[in-house]
């Protein structure tokens, strides 16, 4: 068996590097300037709860939160940065740092399947780890990645021990929904709100990772940060896994409507081979259908019709994928579908 750190893991996106092996964090000043108030006032929280959707550098900020503590700053630090040949920095990068733990979904083992959840053992793994001293005398921190992932039982222990905290530890508790949390859970943490990044950081987060991928396809950075939401992730699979052809291809024949184009649909099909690819595209029409909708909030006949659409649409990619049925009919039931709503815009 290899060690842990070279196990498939469920927070990693294939060809990427890992959010503990980043030394940078682009965004998000406004959240780190709290953390960096409570540590300076000796006021830091025993879990803090980092929200915010998928992609954007949750769980970066909590490794680099969790370097910044187990480095055993002085107070009056200004900045979380710590050098990446520092030797906690290294420790973290490969999980061997005797005073962190990390509760994530992992494999097994090498060439097991990744779990779909965390389950409540590993969650029970915390109790040993705080109930022990601090190897190096300072802060024992535990990142959780992420809390959607735990399952009931994992929500109800990981509460055991909010409740009742340990002294000079801390929680690190990610979240891309925190808004469907236990309210027990929510109401322990002090909240760190994450927001989505702007093009250019996408493009700069993006671009500082190519440095570390060779060979990279700079030239679809710009294009993939658009296309992104805000989502470094999001960017980084439009390259990594040839899915930007399909936005691409999608978006053509979406400003093209109510026109359709039979040859452009073909290709469009054909292209739909990778689940990413496919996902992409179903994502694509989705989000197009709920920004022309968001425009026709004066037309209540017409919205409704786009929101059927988009009900319509989502439930034959969910049945699609589901069933393992053929990707390229569905091209062509969406855009028919999608055709016929517009026309009657």
């Amino acid at each position: 068996m290899k060690i842990e750190a070279e196990r498939e893991e469920g927070d990693r996106l294939s060809g990427a590097p890992r959010p503990r092996e980043r030394s940078t964090l682009i965004g998000h000043e406004k959240a780190e300037a709290e953390v960096l108030a409570a540590w300076n006032a000796g006021r830091l929280p025993h879990a803090f709860l980092i929200g915010g959707p998928e992609g954007i550098g949750k769980a970066t900020f909590a490794y680099r939160i969790a370097r910044f503590l187990l480095s055993n700053p002085k107070p009056g630090a200004r900045s979380l940065q710590i050098p990446p040949d520092h030797a906690v920095a290294r420790q973290v990068a490969v999980l061997s740092h005797p005073d962190l733990l990390v509760l994530r979904r992992i494999a097994i083992e090498e060439g097991k399947k990744v779990p779909s959840e965390i389950s409540v053992d590993d969650v029970r793994k915390t109790f040993k780890f705080f109930g022990s001293t601090a190897a190096y005398g300072g802060y024992r921190v535990c990142i959780v990645d992420s809390l959607d992932e735990l399952n009931k039982q994992g929500m109800n222990s990981l509460l055991k021990i909010l409740e009742e905290p340990p002294k000079r530890a801390i929680f690190l508790l990610i979240s891309h929904s925190p808004g469907r949390l236990l309210a027990t859970i929510r109401s322990r943490c002090q909240k760190l709100q994450l927001r989505s990044l702007s093009i250019e950081q996408v493009s700069r987060a993006v671009t500082q990772i190519a440095d570390e991928i060779e060979p990279f396809p700079r030239g679809k950075i710009k294009k993939a940060a658009e296309g992104s939401g805000g989502s470094v992730r999001k960017a980084l699979s439009l390259i990594l896994d040839e899915a930007l052809e399909v936005r691409e291809l999608t978006e053509k024949l979406l400003a093209r409507l109510p026109q359709t184009d039979g040859e452009g649909m073909q290709k469009l099909g054909d292209s739909l081979r990778t689940d990413a690819g496919f996902f992409t595209f179903a994502e694509t029409v989705e989000d197009w259908l709920a920004a022309a909708a968001t425009k026709m909030t004066d037309s209540p006949i017409r919205l409704a019709r786009f929101a059927e659409t988009w009900e319509n649409v989502h439930r034959a990619a969910i049945e699609t994928d589901a069933y393992g049925l053929d990707r390229k009919p569905l091209v062509f039931q969406v855009f028919f579908m999608l055709a016929e709503a517009t026309q009657h815009a």
